[in-house]
């Protein structure tokens, strides 16, 4: 059994801690920007799993897993790169391309977990797809070999498309749960109801796109540019112009994109006319 140290303590690190400690693979140390986080995240591993805040402390491992935030990720994949050049080092960055390690790091890779992840709620890792790159054939094996140990869905991605894979998750998780929170506020202090009433319209909009387009999914006043509704809604939105200006640019790509989609849409027709 390889001796793994874990640099991180967040959200994407604990969840990963419980997945390796489910295969048998449980970190010997974990390390952490404050001791009180590397000593909470132990706490859940075992006694016998040393905690840290200080990298000049780590102690020789086989791998090392960094699962830190991306702008620490640079200054610490070298300086541990360069203490410990013939170890495997993985990052899980989504956006961090593969060369933040030293060239001294013959074996070096990703593995990025793309899912959301929150503090005690549990996420079966089995079910995470996990997209792997590696510096060399040797790194590609290893990290592949570690990432088919804790999930079923495991694949190749190299650093330019995983950073549009990541920029699409944005799109797809942050934003979407940020309108969620904007829907919250409006129904709760407007409506005067409570944030679960939206969750059987939240529940089919998220089913529906298991079997259409988004595009093909899409409804709304938005769609059909409905300017009096959008012209209320607007208003409403008066006292917050922050969130007034997030209504109407997403109004506004939401009706861009329906036009470019229907072939008798004004926007298509320009697209697609031939030219002189």
């Amino acid at each position: 059994m390889p001796d793994i140290v874990l640099i991180g303590a967040g959200r994407v690190a604990t969840h990963l801690a419980a997945a390796l400690v489910r295969e048998g693979l449980s970190p010997v140390a974990v390390c952490s920007r404050t001791l009180a986080s590397a000593r909470r995240l132990v706490a859940r591993l075992g006694d016998a799993v040393e905690a840290l805040d200080d990298i000049s402390r780590l102690p020789r491992a086989d791998l090392y897993i960094y699962a830190v935030k991306d702008d620490a990720l640079p200054a610490m994949a070298d300086a541990v790169g360069r203490r410990f050049p013939d170890a495997l080092h993985v990052h899980t960055s989504g956006s961090t391309a593969l060369d933040v390690f030293p060239q001294v790091c013959t074996r070096c890779g990703v593995m990025y977990p793309m899912q959301t992840f929150s503090a005690d709620r549990p996420v079966d890792m089995r079910r995470v797809p996990l997209f792997v790159e590696g510096r060399n054939a040797q790194s590609i094996e290893r990290v592949t070999n570690l990432a088919h140990r804790l999930s079923d869905h495991v694949q190749p991605l190299d650093s330019t498309r995983r950073r549009a894979l990541h920029l699409a998750a944005v799109f797809a998780c942050n934003f979407v749960n940020h309108c969620y929170a904007l829907a919250a506020q409006v129904v709760e202090q407007q409506a005067g109801v409570t944030w679960q009433t939206l969750l059987p319209l939240v529940d089919e909009t998220a089913a529906k796109v298991h079997q259409l387009h988004p595009i093909q999914a899409q409804t709304g006043p938005a769609v059909r540019m409905d300017r009096r509704i959008i012209g209320i809604h607007e208003a409403m939105l008066a006292a917050e112009p922050d969130v007034a200006d997030i209504y109407h640019m997403m109004s506004r790509s939401i009706h861009r994109m329906a036009q470019r989609d229907d072939p008798e849409s004004p926007v298509c027709q320009e697209k697609e006319a031939p030219k002189p």
